[in-house]
């Protein structure tokens, strides 16, 4: 029998895009032959490169193949050698335009801290006895779709950006996250600034209209500010928060230092078209082609697109259970090692893997190809990666001991 091959758009874009998203790939590929699924990888240029390359940063032919793709997996965009362009020719300009034209309207990223990583949140343990909620977000509407002008008048420049939402765009973000919250604990969280702003008094307003429709699902409101301050008070109140397209994306990025790292988190858009996965990080051009990134959010993506895109929760949770073993392990990128992350530089790894060497310099010993400083190892993207790949590849444990009837 002919397995039917699944489409994998590959956007790695800039900077570390393209190391995080070999690691992806690398997974989804050990997970293809454990499991015994097709993945068809299509990589195409976007962003930056795609600028260099060919003069848009969402070429039509990548536009094209991301509309028949079961799933697209990106990077990064962005740099500093793009930033003099108009902003409507910039890379970030991609993104949007892969919202618009995909028809990708909600945005979900969920905010976990994984076991072996309790050390890393900024937070202490009586703070944090448990981070596990998800943000959903609204990704096609608000301010970054409005008007922008920049003006002069009256001798002074004059900046303009515009919010605005409707209500069907509300409804339908608020839909999908009454959804989530009542697969989980059914609690939900809306997220607005409606003391102040009109399009928030019409978000709380059609929010709150529709929970009468979802009796299993507890709603409140939180103005912005307050939930930004309670996000680092007590962050296990929460289990489902519903912003804004504006709000989610500070939020979101205000939770990723709960858990430690910007490099640890994955984010799901999907609405009309094929959904799209990434790391929420940005290009970091300063660490790119230093192997010095942590694959860890574009990981943890390849396993939220099995279980969110191709239904494969067993294949994900295969995934996560291995980057847990891994990190159990005291394996660490840089970014998470501490006070080893300045000497975690892939130059000193490989030096140290191609000697076997065993040595000190005051601070820890270096082993094998990496760095250990008490009880962690600090490695680069490829070596954390190599420690995943050889988890998975050990064999798969029986779900039940005493095997399956006929």
């Amino acid at each position: 029998m002919t397995r039917s091959c699944k489409t994998i758009v590959l956007l790695p874009g800039d900077g570390i895009g393209p190391e995080v998203t070999s690691a992806a790939v690398a997974v989804l590929s050990d997970c293809a032959a454990e499991f015994g699924h097709c993945w068809d990888f299509v990589e195409l240029p976007f962003g930056g490169i795609a600028i260099d390359r060919c003069g848009s940063p969402l070429p039509a032919e990548t536009l094209a193949a991301c509309q028949s793709a079961d799933a697209i997996l990106l990077g990064a965009v962005g740099g500093p050698r793009w930033d003099s362009l108009p902003l409507d020719r910039r890379p970030e300009a991609g993104l949007l335009a892969i919202r618009r034209e995909l028809g990708l309207w909600a945005n979900l990223r969920p905010v976990v801290l994984r076991k072996p990583l309790r050390d890393v949140s900024p937070l202490r343990p009586d703070r944090a006895p448990r981070i596990d909620f998800e943000i959903v977000r609204e990704l096609a509407g608000g301010i970054y779709f409005g008007e922008h002008a920049l003006e002069r008048t009256n001798g002074f420049e004059v900046a303009r950006d515009v919010e605005s939402y409707s209500t069907p765009e509300i409804e339908r973000i608020a839909r999908f996250a009454f959804d989530r919250a009542a697969r989980r604990s059914g609690r939900l969280v809306s997220v607005d600034k409606a003391n102040i702003l009109a399009s928030s008094s019409l978000w709380r307003q059609t929010v709150s209209r529709l929970a009468s429709d979802y009796s299993g699902v507890s709603l409140s409101h939180l103005y912005v500010d307050n939930a930004a301050m309670q996000l680092i008070l007590d962050p296990s109140q929460f289990d489902v928060l519903l912003t804004s397209n504006l709000f989610g994306d500070i939020l979101s990025d205000e939770a990723a230092a709960l858990v430690g790292s910007i490099g640890l988190m994955p984010s799901m858009s999907c609405g009309e078209g094929a959904p799209l996965f990434e790391p929420i990080h940005g290009s970091a051009p300063s660490l790119a082609g230093r192997d010095l990134a942590n694959p860890i959010g574009a990981i943890l993506g390849a396993s939220l697109l099995l279980r969110e895109a191709f239904s494969l929760p067993e294949e994900a949770a295969w995934i996560e259970a291995a980057l847990d073993a891994v990190l159990d392990a005291g394996y660490r990128t840089p970014d998470l090692a501490g006070t080893a992350s300045s000497i975690g530089d892939a130059s000193f790894v490989d030096t140290a893997s191609s000697v076997g060497a065993t040595f000190s310099d005051g601070r820890g010993t270096s082993r094998g190809g990496a760095f250990r400083v008490g009880n962690a190892f600090t490695v680069g993207c490829s070596g954390f990666v190599a420690q995943l790949r050889t988890r998975l590849r050990e064999p798969l444990p029986q779900l039940e001991r005493y095997g399956w009837g006929v």
